[in-house]
């Protein structure tokens, strides 16, 4: 009986297991973001690979889970700029517009992120819901979120009472617009979000956004 040698062995192999691995999401992760989980095809990445489809199954054991697979990995790309965001030593306000920056930087240099999640909302987050890796990734931008609130609520310069998820989708959303309706928005008004002449006048505009939402008086009632 033939088997598809096992690549995790000591020494250079564990490294050429590893390098493979990366190459088939680096690949798959273009190919699911071009074509859609529909479309994307496996014997496509592994043709534009140094694998064969027979080993992609063997590491990953399917095109769903390879799907997974680069979702998780995108996922934990966007999860570790958060946790490298340094925003303790800023005023609150500061700190806000640091991590609004952040955001819309990383979907601006991350297109194919953007594609992907598209493309599982239209599958209903199937994939995300039965990951469990994913199932237990907790965004570190949330966690900041509600440090730099609760400090700009206690200095007296936040009076809005906003929730953490909630200012979080405020500040994804406009990231996410700007990214997966550049083509759409351009056609229809003429403007391309992405103009890198536009950039620094929309990363300020976000951040004033945010922040007259979260200085602005609320109405009793």
């Amino acid at each position: 009986m033939t088997s598809v040698e096992e690549p995790l062995q000591p020494g250079g192999r564990v490294r050429d297991a590893a390098r493979t691995r990366a190459e088939i999401l680096d690949v798959a992760t273009q190919e699911f973001a071009r074509a859609g989980y529909d479309g994307a095809r496996v014997d496509e990445i592994a043709a534009r690979t140094r694998t064969t489809k027979r080993m992609i199954y063997y590491y990953f054991g399917g095109k769903e889970q390879l799907f997974t697979a680069v979702l998780e990995r995108a996922y934990g790309v966007i999860q570790e700029a958060e946790q490298r965001l340094d925003v303790e030593h800023l005023d609150p306000v500061t700190a806000i517009r640091r991590l609004a920056e952040l955001t819309l930087d990383h979907h601006e240099r991350h297109p194919d992120f953007i594609r992907l999640v598209s493309i599982e909302n239209i599958h209903g987050a199937e994939h995300i819901a039965a990951s469990e890796k994913l199932g237990r990734i907790r965004s570190p931008a949330l966690d900041v979120i509600r440090r730099i609130l609760a400090a700009g609520q206690d200095s007296g310069l936040f009076t809005a009472d906003v929730d953490a998820v909630d200012l979080h989708a405020m500040i994804s959303s406009f990231c996410f617009f700007r990214v997966a309706n550049r083509h759409t928005f351009g056609a229809l008004f003429g403007r391309d979000l992405a103009d890198p002449g536009r950039r620094e006048h929309y990363r300020a505009m976000l951040g004033d956004m945010v922040i007259a939402y979260l200085t602005a008086e609320r109405a009793d009632g």
